[in-house]
């Protein structure tokens, strides 16, 4: 038996399919990490809307920022929780490092332009292809980043930093991720990317509606209403402050996925298999 037939092992891909590697995995701090920054979002982003009638808002608008800093704080602990249980070596941080400086460059092409927002479509494959722990981290900090690119720093900032990370974070738990592939795989993604672009536009809406004056406009949210008459209200200022922005996004979503999804998605996973993130080093004792 020769020596090169006993030493040597192909890693080559051959017709079995690679399963889908996953630079970082959701270990249970990482799980109970964000399912507290997730339950701490979904209070400070609809909590206005289960009030009492006779509550008043905007009387604490002022504290709005202190509640936005201490939320700030827990997406940096699901960071922190997610890296340190993960184990993230070095090439998985560069990769991270590397979407997300490209995804906050990306940011700024369609400012302003009707929700022209390319990094969107990156972030929804980027998910994909590197699982939902990945996706929650890498639509954080490409927010956090894009946010200090752009001179976006606000008490906005960490509602946007969760958003994305959900955005994100939801690409990589739709089904099918190590059999999928081809044009159902890109219909998949460009059907969630849709959906999920309105979805975060919505969210973000509820930001900032609740601390506009309600004398000043009849779909500004009103302390003094039940949640239903809220609804309403809240479902007509989006259409009228942010549905073109949204449909804008998500039709742009759509697009670069169909027509340049299925090469980056390629790209992603071969730089995914060749950096090898869950491979134990091993080393030859001969």
């Amino acid at each position: 038996m020769s020596a090169p037939e006993t030493a040597v092992h192909d890693s080559r891909p051959h017709s079995r399919p690679h399963p889908q590697a996953r630079a970082i995995r959701l270990g249970p701090r990482s799980v109970a990490a964000l399912a507290l920054v997730s339950a701490t979002g979904v209070a400070g982003f609809a909590w206005p809307l289960f009030a009492g009638p006779g509550s008043q808002v905007s009387a604490h608008a002022q504290d709005a920022p202190w509640l936005f800093a201490g939320l700030l704080v827990l997406l940096v602990a699901v960071v922190a929780a997610t890296i340190s249980e993960s184990g993230l070596g070095p090439k998985a941080v560069a990769m991270l490092g590397v979407l997300a400086a490209t995804g906050a460059a990306l940011r700024p092409i369609g400012a302003g332009t009707a929700g022209i927002e390319p990094m969107f479509f990156l972030m929804v494959l980027s998910g994909r292809v590197l699982g939902p722990g990945f996706g929650f981290v890498l639509g954080s900090v490409t927010m956090f980043a894009s946010a200090l690119l752009t001179g976006g720093v606000g008490p906005w900032m960490p509602f946007q930093m969760l958003a994305m990370g959900w955005f994100t974070m939801g690409a990589g738990l739709l089904p099918g991720a190590d059999r999928l592939r081809g044009r159902g795989e890109l219909l998949l993604l460009a059907g969630y990317g849709f959906l999920a672009a309105f979805a975060y536009g919505t969210v973000m809406n509820l930001a900032g509606w609740p601390f506009m004056d309600a004398l000043a406009s009849n779909v500004a949210f009103d302390p003094h209403s039940a949640v239903p008459a809220n609804l309403a209200r809240f479902l007509a200022y989006c259409l009228a402050t942010s549905l073109g922005w949204d449909l804008g996004r998500a039709v742009v979503t759509v697009v670069l996925t169909l027509t340049v999804g299925g090469t980056l998605l390629k790209a992603l996973r071969r730089a995914t298999r060749r950096a090898a993130f869950e491979s134990p080093v091993t080393f030859d004792p001969r």
